[in-house]
């Protein structure tokens, strides 16, 4: 088996590639150098010379107030690009994974999302990537798509740095209690997607960290776990407006991967705990 993987300079991509090496697995990772997603000659050029039999599609575009400006853009990268590399992937015969996200459903109540839940993205990021999604359901049978949520990986900038990061000037900090949902560890999540891509059960997943918390709890569960003191206000969603309307309910059910015979990612406070012992390493090493 080989596998191309997409995105590689990104959290999820540089993850996925570690983990493929750790487990001796031929790979490929691709970034903006070997080609633009909208150039898709280019795209298809660089799949086609390596020929892989997995196409772990990570890049995407992701400035979700951005997005609101930018729609055009948003589903030139991740919707139309994705039905070039899904189209690409049904040529060779490749199996496509398609990292998708919480944002396609509408994000209200407090029930976990079923895979099949009906969707109804609020903003252009989420219908950006809700396009993406059926595209690669349109042309291919050989796919997983998989739903993540609040991302945190080691190779890039995420909420868990930026809260250590104020923490070293400030005692105490407003952070938006009414958005629910789960993190997503990326160390994590590329076992997962490594498993699934020994695999062939395809399908449409949901793969985060287990549990749930608001953003108000993750970062005093950081705080908690690195020592630090600092004070968080639970403040409402509307204390911080943005362009691009928030989800309040991220919850989703991984009952799907219970059913495939996937294993569930740990707890996230475990996860945090891990990755902060990750941070502690990229510390010391310079």
């Amino acid at each position: 088996m080989k596998v191309l993987v997409t995105g590689v300079t990104g959290q999820l991509g540089f993850d996925v590639m570690r983990e493929l090496e750790a487990a001796g697995i031929p790979a490929k990772g691709c970034s903006r150098k070997e080609f633009s997603l909208t150039d898709h000659a280019a795209a298809r050029a660089c799949i086609e010379d390596y020929a892989p039999d997995v196409v772990v599609h990570c890049a995407a575009y992701t400035a979700v107030d951005k997005a609101e400006d930018e729609a055009e853009l948003a589903q030139a990268v991740n919707a139309d690009a994705v039905r070039n590399i899904a189209k690409v992937c049904l040529d060779i015969g490749a199996k496509l994974i398609y990292i998708s996200t919480d944002y396609v459903f509408p994000g209200d109540g407090e029930e976990f999302y079923e895979p099949d839940a009906p969707k109804g993205p609020t903003n252009a990021y989420g219908r950006s990537k809700l396009a993406g999604e059926e595209a690669v359901q349109e042309l291919l049978e050989k796919y997983f798509i998989v739903r993540i949520s609040w991302v945190f990986g080691i190779h890039g900038k995420n909420f868990i740095r930026t809260m250590l990061k104020l923490s070293e000037t400030h005692k105490e900090l407003t952070v938006v209690a009414d958005q629910v949902g789960s993190p997503t560890y990326t160390r994590d999540l590329a076992r997962l997607l490594v498993d699934m891509a020994k695999s062939e059960k395809y399908g449409v997943y949901h793969a985060t960290n287990e549990g749930i918390c608001s953003w108000a709890e993750l970062a005093e569960e950081v705080f908690r776990q690195a020592g630090r003191s600092v004070k968080v206000t639970h403040v409402p969603s509307s204390a911080y407006p943005t362009k691009a309307t928030r989800p309040k309910n991220s919850r989703m059910s991984k009952e799907c991967l219970d059913r495939a015979g996937f294993q569930r990612l740990p707890d996230w406070k475990d996860a945090v705990s891990r990755y902060l012992g990750e941070l502690a390493e990229e510390q010391e090493q310079g």
